[in-house]
């Protein structure tokens, strides 16, 4: 069998060219194809053993790129693989084509260094040796580094799946579906699980770039681990206390609301008119508000035990800020409840008495008398028509009044002068709107009276008069009312001087052009009287 790697063009072939070429000139044209042909003939067998060579590793190449191709493709390593890489089970990345192209390219370079070392070309195949014994040498780092990412890999979906089984026991997802209402969007055990699948990753990395002696990589990256390394005691305990913590307030809250609910806090509720509040009942609030109240010292613990004074600092300072606060809170809420219930109770026992009194006529005695009602189903009742009778009319101010002085205590109990600025400021509009009322009912009665009071008199013109002095009195009242609630007090004031100054002129014109002829009889005799003195 030919050597393929042995067929080398004689050593005294390329002396007697040289030597022919400087030698005489050939002095015929076949002398000089004579000597071409025999310098060449010593090349040819080593072309075609070179060409040969090629053609053997390029079919070997390709041959040996399909077969991976197709072993890869069928046994699913591909896949695996792809999902060593990206952490999830499917991926459409074409690793197998990759490989296949790297085994091609190997072999198809080991063919061209074989191609020029028969030419003896040493000038193109010593670099392309060297090139190719880096690859060679580099070789047992990246099966290395390979084997370390397997072990990694596998330890990382071992650690994942048992992580992800355990915590489908616990029925981690449904409990927060079911705090949430409805299905939860976020899925804590696949996120948990992810966690720590990459983060067994991230632990190999540094170990497999210093294995393929990446060191320019491997620095950063290892400073970066190292970081995260000492930080992870200080996040578990801080998870560790927020899950206890949440565990024991999730309890806590549980107990509470049963046991206010076993207490009948929620009929108690329903009948001071707080029944459902936003869905939930009195006792479901107050469990909330326990709630709240236990995971606040458990966040600043959990805060405080990582230790990130960026991250732990302002957190730890708002929330130290409202529990600081909460007691404040709770005072005020104390105090707005105790003054519902003496409002509540206040208005029940005014309503009684007014009641009993007889003061549901009070708009009968004001001569406002209203128009009876007939609507065609009597059991219907219109919002214009109303329910509640004067009594309750005045309960419910009571009522409202009484609230609004515990309104006002417990925002100064609060310490918020914006508030309690605004809440002053609406009792004062409130006091007044009341003082006008008052004012205007105590006048209307007093119309109503003198009305009457004329009008029984049993003069010829009785009625009349008594009907224009009810009028000015509920002109009179009514400006006092206005004045009183403060709206546009100088509008109303000057309103009421123009009313009775246009009175007093339209009584002096009446008088003055009724009276014109006794005035000027009066006038003549006084004239003659004068005169006759003189």
């Amino acid at each position: 069998m030919l050597d393929l790697w042995s067929l080398n063009p004689p050593d005294e072939a390329i002396p007697r060219l040289l030597a022919q070429a400087n030698g005489d000139t050939p002095n015929t044209l076949s002398g000089f194809w004579n000597r071409i042909s025999e310098t060449l003939g010593g090349f040819i067998p080593s072309i075609l053993g070179a060409v040969a060579i090629l053609i053997l590793f390029w079919l070997g190449a390709t041959l040996a790129a399909t077969l991976v191709k197709g072993v890869l493709h069928r046994t699913d390593i591909d896949n695996k693989i792809a999902g060593w890489l990206t952490g999830n089970q499917a991926s459409d990345f074409p690793i197998e084509k990759w490989i296949a192209k790297i085994v091609y390219w190997i072999i198809l370079l080991l063919g061209f260094l074989a191609f020029f070392n028969v030419l003896d070309l040493e000038i193109v195949s010593a670099p392309l040796s060297g090139f190719l014994e880096q690859i060679f040498d580099y070789l047992p780092r990246i099966a290395a580094a390979a084997i370390l990412l397997l072990v990694a890999w596998a330890l990382a979906t071992l650690c994942k799946v048992l992580l992800t089984k355990g915590l489908e026991s616990f029925r981690l997802d449904d409990r927060l579906a079911e705090q949430s209402g409805g299905s939860s969007p976020f899925l804590v055990n696949d996120a948990l699980a992810n966690i720590l699948y990459w983060f067994i990753i991230l632990l190999f990395l540094p170990i497999v770039l210093d294995t393929l002696g990446l060191q320019g990589l491997l620095q950063p990256l290892q400073a970066m681990v190292e970081k995260i390394l000492s930080y992870l005691p200080q996040i578990l305990t801080a998870i560790a206390i927020g899950v206890v913590g949440w565990l024991v307030a999730r309890v806590v809250r549980g107990i509470v609301t049963n046991l206010l609910a076993a207490t009948g806090v929620d009929n108690l509720g329903s009948r001071l008119g707080l029944g459902q509040m936003g869905g939930m009942t009195l006792s479901g609030v107050i469990g909330t508000f326990v709630y709240v109240l236990v995971l606040i010292p458990i966040a600043i613990a959990a805060l405080d035990a990582l230790q990130i004074a960026a991250v732990s600092g302002p957190a730890i300072s708002m929330l130290q800020q409202v529990l600081d606060f909460l007691p404040q809170i709770f005072t005020a809420a104390l105090i707005v409840a105790i003054s519902f219930f003496i409002g509540r109770l206040v208005s029940e026992f005014v309503t009684n008495l007014l009641t009993s009194v007889g003061f549901n006529n009070i708009f009968s005695a004001l001569g406002l008398n209203p128009p009876p009602r007939n609507p065609e189903d009597p059991g219907a009742m219109t919002r214009f028509q109303g329910s509640r009778t004067p009594s309750e009319f005045v309960g419910i101010i009571l009522w409202v009044g009484i609230e609004l002085f515990g309104i006002i205590a417990a925002v100064d109990v609060l310490e918020i002068p914006a508030l309690n600025t605004i809440v002053s400021g609406l009792l004062v509009i409130f006091g007044r709107i009341l003082a006008g009322l008052v004012v205007l009912g105590i006048g209307l009665y007093l119309a109503n009276l003198v009305h009457n009071l004329i009008a029984g008199s049993g003069s010829a013109n009785g009625q009349l008069l008594g009907q224009v002095a009810r009028v000015s009195i509920i002109v009179f009242v009514v400006a006092m009312a206005l004045q009183q609630m403060g709206i546009a007090p100088d509008i109303v004031n000057l309103a009421f001087g123009l009313l009775l100054g246009a009175l007093a002129v339209a009584i002096a014109l009446a008088f003055g052009l009724g009276g014109r002829d006794v005035a000027a009889e009066k006038i003549r005799e006084f004239l003659a009287s004068f005169q006759q003195r003189q």
